[in-house]
């Protein structure tokens, strides 16, 4: 089934310098970033990106530093202008849209977390978190009653009248997210949020950001350089590596298929057992000498489907998918070819 797409970016470049419209062309004819800068002093940002990002998906886009993912984020809102290219949401261009309109989407349809928390240290928690809906235009009792709502679901009550500084770093993240909660947007923009983290805290707020989702079913676009994160949390995950998609897939797809070496450096040293589900190492045929087996969801981990082999003295799992249907089955052997590490 097609997935309805809510963000589609077209041929979208963005080249850093004073005449970037002058140099477009070497970038078109396939020049890359090392040589644009040595060669015309302009830095490539991103280069003839198209991405389809799905709508109540979390869209997850990955790169080490500089390749690019913040700067394609902050082109979704338009903080940053491109050079050439398109971004349609709801059926318009927010590239095109004049400015009036613009703030207008920005107010209404987008919110955005950031990794350096960015809250007015003069202003109680209860006012960072009504600052998104007070520039949507609400004001009084009921921004104070929307924000209250979401400070209590990300675990702040009895905070509203502390002040950011005398909260810790994953406190001060979740008033960022609340925040943006608050203002109720189609889209959330989460731009390295959790990197800033102690571990614990980090795994905590991927943990809440799973939960509000699956009550939510927003559209969120999540940056991130750290590739277990991804996996975590990700339906689908974009990769960039010097201002260009090299892969965009599911995260089994990710992991069973990486397009290139880069991806292939990324994902090798992943434990793919606990990460990979049972219908992306499953086979069509049953093991014809299984003598016991027992039954494990599609959606299962390999890893917990192994355990429960060894569990139950089993030589075969028969893998069903949410229905009770049988479509496929997994063995021992099938499992330690799949999931043993990619070569280097």
């Amino acid at each position: 089934m097609t997935q309805d797409i809510k963000i589609k970016i077209s041929n979208l470049t963005k080249i850093f310098g004073p005449k970037a419209e002058s140099v477009i062309k070497h970038v078109d004819n396939g020049i890359g970033k090392d040589a644009l800068l040595k060669e015309y002093q302009h830095v490539l940002g991103l280069s003839n990106i198209n991405l389809d990002l799905a709508n109540k998906n979390i869209e997850v886009i990955m790169g080490l530093s500089g390749s690019g993912k913040s700067t394609l984020i902050r082109h979704i809102n338009r903080l940053i202008e491109p050079t050439a290219g398109s971004i349609m949401i709801g059926g318009e261009d927010v590239i095109q849209m004049p400015m009036e309109k613009l703030r207008q989407f920005r107010q209404q349809k987008t919110a955005m977390v950031f990794q350096s928390f960015a809250l007015l240290p003069h202003k109680t928690i209860m006012d960072n978190v009504c600052l998104g809906v007070h520039l949507q235009g609400v004001k009084g009792d009921e921004a104070v009653k929307r924000a209250k709502k979401w400070i209590d679901r990300v675990g702040l009550s009895g905070y509203e009248n502390r002040y950011p500084s005398q909260l810790s770093g994953g406190m001060q993240q979740r008033v960022g997210l609340a925040r943006a909660l608050t203002c109720d947007t189609e889209i959330l923009m989460m731009d390295e949020a959790f990197s800033a983290l102690d571990p614990l805290i980090r795994s905590d707020m991927q943990d809440l950001l799973l939960e509000l989702q699956k009550e939510l079913h927003k559209t969120i676009v999540f940056i991130t350089h750290d590739l277990e994160e991804a996996l975590k949390i990700g339906d689908r995950i974009a990769i960039l590596n010097g201002g260009e998609l090299v892969q965009h897939g599911t995260t089994q797809e990710i992991i069973m298929t990486p397009a290139d070496d880069y991806v292939k450096d990324f994902v090798k040293k992943v434990n793919r057992s606990h990460v990979l589900q049972t219908k992306s190492v499953m086979t069509n045929q049953k093991p014809a000498k299984a003598s016991s087996s027992i039954a494990v969801k599609e959606t299962d981990s390999v890893d917990s489907a192994l355990c429960e082999m060894l569990r139950e003295n089993a030589d075969c799992c028969i893998v069903q998918d949410s229905g009770g249907s049988v479509v496929g089955y997994l063995n021992k052997k099938d499992i330690a070819e799949v999931v043993k590490p990619l070569e280097a």
